[in-house]
């Protein structure tokens, strides 16, 4: 019987005499080496054979290290408990996929017995029995291998790794899924509630008090609207996020699996818009008491710190380690963000790329951020010197940067992709990143000199952008304007009944390309503030994002299916070797 998971051996789990065993083998497999003998296990004893792989490959590691020098070898412990980690989650993928086997079998048995029932009906024939009887003696239908195999690999596991404990084994191979609980829609109601009332308290004194009229309240203009915009922006993508999940989900695309999500552990839809509303609640709460203070007649040194510490607050319940709101979310943030901001040196995963999408739509939340960090960081709250940020050239040169951070990013992320996968597809993919960081380039010379010569560069720049990104997300993303498909510009397979929403959603794409031309015309909109005009414009940019993210996952999703990649490959820390050898 073969496996393509391995089960831990005696010496990795058991501590007791551990040293001395560790020197017994290491001893005999270097008296086998020096006398080039080949210790031979037979295959009967998957746990003696797996056990006896492992070591061989961690003994021949560390052997080449020693150069044939005869130095006393060495393992190394740390990739002792990595080999450790990486076998038993193979055998979780390992009982999953029996797991889904059976059910294969019962839904099968299940269709079949459903069409002979409908067969019966249209007929007035009597061949359900006949039929059903011969199918269900089938080897297909009587065979109890998989529940056999399943039952090896719970013994295994327990005996492994969680030492005859079965209600602890199961917890790892049989997960339970959280129950959605009522009172977390009560919350979101409730928080909803006070997010209307809040805003539109705050609404009404901005109105009154002219706050956000040009050359009204210059000051807070320029100091509280770039934290209200940044949170504006990164919760409207959250609850689109969460939209997303409510449309994928009622439309059976697994985004779970695409995702490489745990069942235990993903957010559902009603945690993200829990989240989302609570959050926002939060920041319209403190900003409505922060202009509440001012028109009261409190000094700006007075109360500049409210935002400060609204920030801070979001940035410390990040990265906290007591397991409240969601630790291990926020915890797989934390690892996709770094994934990101260190590519390429990480393999790219798909969750890696997507996030990377979504950052290269919040350029300008990632601009507020930066200059909401050096408005309190360099300490010009204190002076309410808002220009420091903006006019030294440091500074200035670090918010040109962070425009172009996130392409940067997507692009490492595909050169790596095209380093392990060798598909020149990604290359492809990098032209447009590269592409977009050249009109973002010619906007920033735009910006310092405003010349006629940099708006022709602009325009060019930005028109070619435009048609590349349209090209990838129509052809390459969502799979759509294919010439020979049986639904004419569309794919051959569409998971919406509707055929005209994929035409309205490429519409609207395109619209929403466009939005660039704002920062071209410089268009003004009455007596509104230029900054509402550009979050507008940043809003709308989120809104496409959302929106794109629905189809590229469809896409994925059918893909999967299609060229038979909807498998789960789960490295193994040895090499794997033929009942033959």
């Amino acid at each position: 019987m073969q496996f393509n998971v391995l089960p831990r051996s005696e010496e990795l789990g058991k501590e007791r005499s551990k040293s001395e065993g560790e020197r017994q083998l290491s001893r005999c497999i270097s008296d086998c080496h020096e006398k080039n003998l080949k210790i031979r296990i037979p295959l009967t004893n998957p746990t003696r054979t797996f056990s006896y792989l492992l070591w061989e490959d961690l003994i021949n590691q560390s052997s080449k290290k020693q150069n044939g020098q005869g130095k006393k070898l060495h393992i190394n412990k740390t990739k002792l408990h990595h080999a450790e980690k990486m076998i038993r989650g193979a055998y979780i993928e390992l009982y999953k996929g029996l797991g889904y086997l059976k059910t294969y079998r019962n839904l099968n048995m299940l269709a079949f017995a459903k069409i002979l029932k409908k067969f019966d009906k249209v007929t007035n024939k009597q061949v359900l029995p006949i039929y059903l009887k011969v199918v269900e003696s089938s080897y297909f239908n009587s065979s109890n291998k998989i529940i056999k195999l399943a039952d090896e690999v719970e013994e295994i596991f327990m005996k492994q790794f969680t030492e005859d404990d079965r209600r602890k084994a199961m917890k790892y191979l049989k997960p339970t899924q959280r129950k959605e609980s009522h009172a977390v829609t009560f919350f979101i109601g409730l928080f909803t509630g006070c997010f209307i009332a809040l805003f539109a308290g705050y609404a009404i004194m901005a109105h009154t008090t002219g706050t956000y009229r040009p050359q009204t309240n210059t000051i807070y203009m320029e100091t509280v609207y770039p934290l209200l915009s940044m949170f504006s922006l990164l919760f409207l993508h959250f609850f689109l996020y969460g939209c997303n999940i409510f449309m994928w989900r009622k439309t059976r695309i697994n985004y779970s699996f695409i995702f490489e999500l745990s069942p235990t552990q993903e957010l559902k839809y009603r945690d993200v818009f829990l989240i989302c509303t609570m959050s926002i609640t939060a920041v319209v709460g403190v900003l409505f008491v922060h202009l509440s203070l001012m028109d009261k007649g409190y000094s700006y040194s007075q109360v500049e710190l409210m935002p400060a510490l609204l920030l801070l607050a979001f940035l410390v319940l990040l990265v906290c380690p007591i397991d409240i709101v969601y630790k291990s979310s926020r915890y797989r943030l934390l690892s996709v963000l770094r994934n990101i901001i260190l590519s390429p040196l990480y393999k790219v995963v798909m969750l890696d790329f997507f996030m990377a999408d979504q950052l290269c739509s919040q350029v300008p939340m990632l601009r507020n951020f930066e200059y909401v960090g050096c408005y309190y960081i360099t300490g010009s709250y204190k002076t309410q010197d808002y220009g420091y940020c903006v006019h030294t050239k440091n500074y200035r040169d670090l918010a040109y940067a962070v425009s172009f951070l996130p392409y940067y990013w997507r692009a490492m992320q595909c050169a790596r992709r095209w380093l392990d996968e060798g598909d020149t597809g990604h290359l492809t993919n990098l032209g447009k990143y590269v592409s977009a960081m050249l009109a973002a380039g010619a906007k920033v010379a735009y910006e310092k000199e405003k010349s006629v010569g940099w708006l022709c560069v602009v325009v060019i720049m930005s028109s070619i952008t435009t048609v590349y990104q349209l090209y990838w997300d129509f052809v390459k993303d969502w799979g759509l304007l294919q010439m020979n498909s049986k639904n004419p510009w569309l794919r051959n397979e569409l998971i919406l009944r509707r055929k005209f929403i994929y035409f309205f959603s490429m519409g609207l794409n395109v619209v929403l390309r466009l939005a660039w031309l704002q920062t071209v015309l410089h268009y003004k909109f009455g007596g509104i503030d230029y900054r509402l005009t550009g979050l507008f414009l940043a809003a709308l940019e989120v809104i496409r994002r959302g929106h794109w993210n629905f189809y590229r996952l469809e896409n994925e999703h059918l893909n999967n299916a299609g060229k038979f990649r909807a498998v789960k490959m789960v490295p193994l820390p040895f090499h794997e070797v033929d009942e033959q050898d």
